[in-house]
């Protein structure tokens, strides 16, 4: 209902846009915190509650999520506490994937790889929506594969493709981005698995830091930090110099068409530094998300900028795409610049809407994380039709 009162508020523009947005905003938390703190009173009460639970780490902040097929989706800081800390979380992607396997026994969406000069990206459906990636270094037969949550679909491909698995790139450690690590280094006994060890990935062996490089055959890939959705989230560059064609970014839950990922473990001004660090790369730069997200992201885009023509063309490329069950990646940062609304803080469009009013200092940059963490809120309320 929200979402449905926030369209029709942006229909409009200026000052009372900002201000009935700010208001629904604001009665959007003060509600959810009515009602944590009526469960929580109702939870102590209750004779079956025998203790306090641990307090949580004040690093990750509480984000409410409406319910769906991302573990992520489902609760707020004690369920991400447990998905991310203990073994309950890795039997939960257990099940995920028992369940995705048995619902698309080819993968929730058709892939298209790219092939360059001597070199092949090859998406890899998995999960509900997510995606793993093969980079092939198609003379030398070596392949590097990032954030391979679905071994055995990995490792399905790798035959395919006749290649040799040398490396496993990580973006950050939740369950549905390195759940595949242990099974295929274990299989292929001279892989290696990057990653930040500030995110405890599992099975790590190379820890990467800022700028770091990985090179296989004659892949050039550099590791960038974008903390945010976690505290070490790392996004893989391939660089196109060497085979003459684009790069490509991997951008695991930090970037994806039309969307961001949510801020887990830190704040926007952390977020808002990370997708700058993305917005410093060329327009020809090739995006490869981490999930199937694009539908409902050009949707909520919809609603916080509706007359923005780069959007609904967009959509309807997407609309099409997803009648037929095919892949909407790669997009290009040159695109994602006209109707991603989490690239475009710096918009006067978007500031006139959403904007804080502006602070005695005139810090544009305060201002772009405080409209950034504004959409994030929105954007938790807002579903897809």
């Amino acid at each position: 209902m929200a979402a449905v009162v926030a369209a029709t508020a942006l229909k409009g523009r200026g000052a009372r846009n900002a201000r009935v947005l700010r208001g629904i905003l604001s009665g959007a938390t003060a509600n959810k915190a009515s009602q944590n703190r009526s469960r929580a009173l109702q939870s102590h009460s209750s004779p079956e509650c025998k203790e306090e639970p641990e307090p949580l780490s004040p690093e990750l902040e509480y984000i409410p999520r409406k319910r769906g097929k991302n573990p992520m989706k489902a609760v707020g800081l004690a369920w991400y506490s447990l998905y991310t800390r203990t073994w309950l979380g890795y039997l939960f992607y257990r099940q995920q994937l028992r369940r995705a396997r048995n619902r698309y026994p080819k993968g929730h969406s058709r892939t298209q790889p790219r092939l360059f000069n001597g070199v092949k990206v090859l998406p890899i459906p998995v999960l509900s929506d997510n995606y793993s990636y093969l980079i092939i270094d198609t003379q030398a037969r070596l392949a590097v594969a990032v954030d391979p949550s679905d071994p055995q679909a990995v490792q399905a491909s790798i035959e395919k493709e006749g290649v040799n698995l040398v490396a496993i790139l990580c973006t950050h450690k939740h369950w549905d981005h390195s759940g595949g690590n242990r099974d295929l280094s274990r299989r292929h006994q001279d892989c290696r698995v990057y990653g930040s060890p500030q995110d405890s990935i599992p099975y790590l062996t190379h820890p990467l830091c800022h700028q770091d490089v990985v090179s296989v055959g004659r892949l050039q890939i550099r590791a960038l930090a974008t903390p945010g959705h976690t505290q070490g989230h790392l996004v893989y560059l391939l660089d196109g110099e060497p085979y003459e064609g684009p790069s490509c970014l991997f951008s695991g839950d930090l970037l994806f068409l039309s969307g961001c990922g949510r801020t887990f473990e830190g704040t926007a001004e952390t977020m808002l530094s990370s997708l700058d660090t993305v917005l410093g790369l060329g327009d020809d730069t090739l995006l490869w998300p981490g999930h199937e997200y694009a539908e409902e992201n050009l949707g909520f885009a919809g609603v916080v900028e509706p007359e923005n023509l780069a959007r609904e063309r967009k959509m309807q490329w997407v609309q099409r795409q997803r009648m037929e069950r095919k892949s909407t990646c790669p997009s290009t940062l040159g695109e994602e610049r006209s109707y991603n609304p989490f690239l475009r803080t710096h918009c006067l469009v978007l500031q006139e809407a959403l904007g804080p009013s502006p602070g005695p200092t005139g810090d544009d940059g305060c201002s772009r994380a405080q409209l950034l963490e504004r959409l994030r809120q929105l954007k938790d309320l807002h579903k897809s039709k």
